[in-house]
């Protein structure tokens, strides 16, 4: 009896102790918060007595005043502001303090230009010490004359001038301690360790690398891919389509669906607007595309698949073959890589800093080889497959390798697949029944799309159907809408993402879905 309550009782002193600890480390945590606003009052209060103080201080804004001066864009920094007075708003990328001066290269977006500070009538020994000890990535308003510069600072994006800086202000500063440097969030690939570019790949989609140079050029240039889409597509004729992303069964008839409660039954988040943009064709839209999230429950941990993507969706009727929605969808994405050529130098240059790669290569009219003709020169390069094998990734890398040597072209289309190794709603081929009227696309020996002539005859589109094994009830709705007359049409669905990293030559799909989500991965 005595032993347990000795238990017992040291039982209760461990609770205690603990219990005390906590209190403690709390206690603590609150003092140094205390701490930390009152030294933040303090240089408040301090800035506002010293000499100059109007000229330098911490101010959060609260839209107190609307003032009416103009902040100008650090991109617009050029020579022929030379001399002029400015208002700049950016972030601290970096800061170097040296004896009277200061110098900090501020940054907006993916463009930074360089600003000194020094002791002199405009500026004294405390505002310069002020400005030194900013945190880097704190947005600041700053008061500057533009200054023309004898040698290039190759350290900015705006090289020919510089900032003398007489008045700053803090906006939002940042703390001290920042989850990564930005050094290394930017360091080349071809200068960083396996192991940092790795890790700094991983945290590439957080939102404080989501602030650099490269990763503003990708999601910038990724915009674009979206603007020339459908200006391309809407020159054609097209018409934009919105279609429902939670639906009553898999588009695709496969397993590989998210299911979602949905009131008292089940739904399922849609792998594609497959049905939708079929059922506005007979419907005599003619020529459809929608922009979208696409969902896909697989579970694949590879380097260009994600969970949740855009999809960039084509639908088009056609008059007597089909290859007349490949040479649409073909010349769409033609548009798509001149526009990005002519208009997004900056951004390909800043990404191509980081992530060297060559040019992006394409021919117009575009490379269209058959499936017999790849199967040829997968076999010349020693290769053994069947004919009626489909492509593993491999084999479609090296493919694309062997097309680039071959047509110097990092953009083709692969025709006529063997049908079986297609979806049950492929057209089957009028003069070999083995192989069927699909295509797919690709960049830099990588798919980007997957598209077919659909079966438009209800009773085929059921035989087929029942050849895959599929539940008919289930795809009853679809079955249904090609009863009452559909014209011949096709298409197919681009994912955004992939296109971006394949144009841009980079590595992993991650690094141009701005929030991604993969099997392992539900935040931010």
């Amino acid at each position: 009896v005595s032993s347990c309550f000795r238990a017992g009782e040291e039982e209760q002193q461990a609770q205690s102790k603990k219990a005390l600890k906590k209190q403690q480390k709390e206690a603590e945590k609150a003092a140094k918060k205390a701490e930390k606003q009152a030294k933040l009052v303090s240089v408040r209060q301090e800035t506002q007595t010293l000499p100059m103080a109007h000229h330098y201080s911490l101010s959060l804004s609260l839209s107190w005043i609307e003032a009416d001066r103009a902040l100008v864009r650090v991109q617009d920094l050029t020579p022929e502001k030379a001399e002029q007075q400015i208002w700049v708003r950016a972030r601290i990328h970096t800061s170097r303090a040296k004896g009277k001066q200061c110098f900090l290269v501020l940054r907006h977006q993916q463009f930074t230009v360089q600003a000194l500070l020094a002791v002199g009538d405009c500026a004294s020994k405390q505002m310069v010490k002020f400005a030194a000890n900013l945190t880097k990535e704190s947005i600041i308003d700053v008061e500057a004359v533009v200054k023309k510069v004898e040698q290039k600072i190759e350290s900015c994006s705006q090289q020919d001038v510089e900032l003398h800086v007489e008045r700053i202000f803090v906006i939002s500063q940042s703390e001290a301690r920042l989850p990564l440097q930005l050094e290394d969030a930017v360091r080349s690939c071809s200068l960083a360790t396996p192991k940092q570019t790795g890790y700094v790949t991983c945290l590439l989609t957080m939102r404080l690398p989501s602030q650099t140079t490269t990763s503003q050029s990708i999601f910038r240039l990724q915009s674009g891919v979206c603007q020339l889409f459908r200006d391309t597509l809407i020159n054609k004729g097209f018409v934009e389509i919105q279609t429902p992303k939670i639906i009553s069964a898999a588009s695709e008839g496969g397993a590989n669906v998210f299911t979602v409660s949905y009131f008292k039954t089940s739904a399922y988040l849609a792998q594609s607007p497959q049905l939708y943009k079929q059922m506005c064709i007979c419907a005599d839209f003619d020529k459809v595309f929608c922009v979208g999230p696409v969902f896909r429950a697989e579970d694949s941990n590879t380097h260009r698949h994600l969970t949740e993507f855009v999809g960039l969706d084509i639908e088009m009727a056609f008059n007597y073959h089909y290859h007349e929605v490949i040479d649409s969808i073909t010349d769409t994405m033609v548009q798509i890589f001149k526009g990005l050529r002519d208009r997004f130098q900056t951004e390909i240059q800043t990404v191509n800093k980081q992530y060297p790669s060559e040019p992006f290569k394409f021919l117009e009219p575009t490379l269209r080889l058959e499936y017999k003709e790849a199967v040829a020169m997968l076999r010349a390069a020693g290769v053994e497959m069947g004919d009626e094998e489909d492509l593993s990734t491999p084999n479609e890398k090296l493919l694309g390798r062997l097309v680039k040597e071959k047509y110097d072209t990092d953009f083709y289309v692969l025709d006529k697949y063997p049908l079986a190794v297609r979806p049950f709603y492929t057209m089957p081929d009028p003069n070999n029944p083995k192989y069927s009227n699909s295509y797919d696309m690709f960049m830099r020996g990588e798919e980007i799309l997957s598209g077919a002539q659909r079966v438009h005859d209800a009773q085929l589109l059921t035989e087929r159907a029942m050849h895959h094994g599929i539940d008919l009830e289930k795809i009853k709705a679809y079955i249904d809408s090609f009863r009452y007359g559909a014209p011949p049409h096709a298409g197919g669905g681009i994912g955004l993402e992939r296109v971006t990293m394949l144009y841009l030559g980079l590595h992993n799909v991650r690094q141009t879905s701005m929030f991604p989500r993969d099997p392992k991965r539900l935040t931010p």
